[in-house]
């Protein structure tokens, strides 16, 4: 059961002298499959472009760097091609790859979370065709190993050892020692799916000698895993083992299962959620046709990340561990788009951008609830959005970025989240979804919710939107929003509004209103860029408040997202 949106205006009251405490900025996290894209002058442009919102250095993850290949990335591919073997058996190393992804990401001041994955080629156990059927001649496959070779355990961890220490300390020598001792060292991804094509155990002991070996070479490295999914029911042919791996995982990692009491490094807890798999994933309609509706579930993703957060917190010593849940999505895969599915299409709305402010704001008030002691800490919620090469205009991709380099809607909500302050301020609405009703519900309904912050110079920032996880709604009329803000300081504010709707901060209408070319031209690109760059909804102004108290109407269509910010008029430039 959930409870209905009331009818008319929404109030929304604002507290500017409450505050909860700093303000968990767990957006600034994006991964991405392929890691060869990170130093393309396209990839390079997006990490420009997130480190330029100076909203602190973003945790960065990517798969494939330890996978063998040429170094030309495919959608959902990628390989640093580091490990090798001479004819005696003898390995040697080339990060001439790395090289470039890490460069490129120290250069931007961004944080890796490095992913030590997956098999080399030279480390591929003998068993493995026998347990791997693979026809060989397919043109649409490169070989075996690209197939899935490269998720078996290695054939020796002592060889994959010295790979993850070589690799450790060729980047300490490179960066210097305090910098990649920052890092986050994660081992593999979703070691419970098709991912690892090993047991529960042969995955403890290669993440034990992993940590072992980076901690070797920097005592003060972060160290962690295991990037589980989260599904706690079977879906799309996944049998949700995802929390039982979780559990094994923190068992051994805290000396409670076949160790004597021995614990093994662990500095971080890394798990995954995902909202949706549009089923079929790839429909083969022609473009245009309509699949089935289906929409994303934030109530979904919600109880993944508790219970895992749970899962942690009930482990002796790890209640105030860091967690990330280090892909964080609406829906699934990163590289499908509306041409497979024509639900994906909600990735270039209007829609997403709202969805991914919400979604913040719910796990933020599910970190709220560690102070009762239930669950553990959330930092970070990883977006598996970067971009894809060769797409059209629009593909529906979870990207950031589409054709020609524009920007689709989604980056503007980070674009408004890092506006946000540093400290959380007590903020209601009368017709938001509370999170308290995740075992309720299957989806958020509509709803009108806030997230507000204040910064160290007294501006007050408010985010507010309407949201629906219906992507088929459709857009709705604006409904009247007050919002009330008191405990403001004496003294004249600046009031600037920001916002993106179907007509505001939205390029992918725009692109609609060309025509909806797959290829724009680059005078139509840069009128599509034009467009959907973030402005002001209305004049800025000045505001006197009436005994520390303001109030500003706003109206907000279904799907809309405001930024209020109320500045002190003496600390309005250069902001």
């Amino acid at each position: 059961m959930t409870t209905p949106t009331p009818p008319g205006p929404v109030r929304v009251d604002v507290d500017a002298s409450a505050v909860e405490g700093e303000l968990t900025r767990l957006w600034t996290s994006i991964g991405y499959d392929e890691i060869n894209w990170t130093y393309t002058p396209r990839g390079r442009d997006v990490l420009a472009t997130l480190a330029g919102f100076g909203d602190g250095p973003y945790l960065i993850r990517s798969h494939y760097m330890f996978s063998s290949g040429t170094g030309m990335g495919l959608p959902h591919w990628g390989a640093g091609n580091v490990y090798h073997e001479r004819a005696d058996g003898t390995p040697w190393f080339d990060f001439q790859l790395l090289d470039r992804a890490y460069d490129t990401l120290v250069e931007m001041g961004h944080v890796p979370i490095v992913e030590l994955g997956f098999t080399p080629r030279a480390l591929v156990p003998a068993g493995a065709a026998q347990r791997f059927a693979f026809q060989a001649g397919s043109p649409t496959q490169y070989s075996e190993y690209e197939a899935g070779w490269w998720s078996f355990p290695p054939k020796s961890l002592t060889r994959w050892a010295e790979l993850v220490s070589a690799t450790a300390e060729h980047y300490a020598r490179r960066y210097g020692k305090a910098r990649v001792a920052d890092w986050y060292w994660e081992v593999w991804n979703e070691p419970d799916i098709g991912y690892w094509r090993g047991s529960v155990e042969e995955f403890l002991q290669l993440y034990r000698v992993s940590a072992e070996a980076v901690r070797s070479v920097l005592p003060d490295a972060r160290v962690g895993g295991p990037a589980t999914t989260g599904d706690l029911t079977p879906v799309a042919g996944l049998s949700a083992q995802g929390p039982d791996f979780l559990d094994s995982f923190l068992d051994f990692c805290t000396g409670q299962t076949g160790q004597s009491g021995q614990t093994v490094p662990l500095d971080f807890v890394t798990f995954h959620t995902k909202g949706a798999y549009f089923q079929p994933w790839r429909s083969y309609l022609p473009p245009g046709e309509l699949s089935a509706p289906q929409s994303p579930s934030m109530v979904k993703m919600l109880r993944e990340i508790r219970h895992a957060l749970r899962q942690v917190a009930a482990r002796p010593g790890l209640a105030g561990i860091e967690c990330l849940a280090d892909e964080c999505d609406a829906s699934v895969p990163a590289h499908h788009g509306r041409y497979d599915n024509a639900n994906f299409a909600y990735r270039n709305t209007e829609y997403f951008p709202v969805f991914q402010c919400s979604l913040m704001k719910k796990l933020l008030d599910l970190d709220q609830a560690a102070d009762e002691g239930s669950v553990a800490r959330l930092r970070a919620a990883t977006a598996w959005a970067f971009y894809i090469e060769g797409e059209r205009c629009f593909e529906g991709t979870r990207s950031l970025v589409t054709y020609g380099g524009i920007e689709k809607p989604v980056l503007n909500a980070y674009r408004l989240l890092s506006r946000l302050g540093g400290l959380r301020l007590r903020a209601t609405s009368s017709a938001a979804w509370p999170v308290r009703l995740i075992d309720e519900a299957r989806s958020v309904p509509e709803e009108v919710d806030v997230l507000v912050a204040k910064s160290e110079d007294g501006a007050v920032t408010a985010l507010v939107w309407r949201h629906d996880d219906d992507q088929h709604r459709g857009q709705q009329a604006g409904r009247p929003v007050r919002v009330t803000i008191r405990g403001l300081d004496a003294g004249p504010v600046l009031v600037r509004q920001w916002r993106i709707d179907s007509a505001h901060g939205n390029t992918y209408q725009a692109w609609q209103a060309l025509g909806a070319p797959d290829y724009p031209s680059q005078a139509e690109i840069e009128q599509v860029a034009d467009a959907g760059r973030l402005r002001l909804f209305e004049p800025e102004r000045l505001e006197l408040p009436s005994d520390g108290e303001v109030v500003l109407d706003l109206s907000l269509p279904l799907p809309s997202v405001s930024l209020l910010e109320l500045i002190p008029a003496g600390e309005a430039r250069g902001r």
